[in-house]
């Protein structure tokens, strides 16, 4: 598998994604966010969407980040995560923030490094940001935060087997 960094908001890139094999397919389309993706024999298995915060100009928010179904839970979301997030270092950001709505998100964004601020938005969705100082104390937080939603019962199951914060992941080289 390899990294590719299509460009930054700026650039302005698109990408098509397959609605019936990524969620969130159609946010991928607009030209106001940066690109990443992961490919592996010239297919692409991941993608995020990213840009600076309309509030902080430092800070990068990660939008969406989507992998392909019959590839989820092989840890390529984590490592795209951490990998966008090094890229984000390089481009002058010192905080990258992602929202996420669900405790299997919430894992593969804690795997990337990513701490539970504490903080929610819109309805389900919990702020996570790096750098955390305070990422293995709060990780758990976060997680029984998710019992408040009306989860299915692998969520629940998830949630109940999550004690401590989950090892940070490596990023994509290059």
């Amino acid at each position: 598998m390899e990294f590719e960094l299509l460009g930054w908001p700026a650039d302005g890139p698109t990408l098509r994604l397959d609605y019936e094999q990524f969620s969130y397919a159609g946010k991928f389309v607009m030209s106001s966010t940066g690109k990443a993706v992961v490919r592996e024999a010239d297919e692409i298995v991941a993608a995020a969407a990213f840009d600076a915060d309309r509030t902080d100009d430092s800070t990068l928010r990660i939008r969406y980040v989507t992998v392909r179904r019959d590839r989820r839970s092989e840890g390529i979301g984590s490592r795209l995560l951490r990998t966008v997030r090094g890229r984000a270092a390089d481009h002058g950001f010192d905080r990258v923030v992602a929202a996420v709505n669900n405790p299997f998100a919430y894992e593969a964004a804690s795997k990337a490094g990513f701490g539970y601020t504490g903080e929610q938005t819109g309805l389900t969705e919990r702020v996570m940001a790096w750098p955390d100082p305070d990422r293995e104390t709060r990780y758990r937080e976060g997680m029984e935060s998710f019992r408040e939603d009306d989860l299915e019962p692998d969520a629940v199951a998830f949630v109940d087997s999550r004690e401590t914060a989950p090892s940070v992941v490596d990023p994509f080289p290059g």
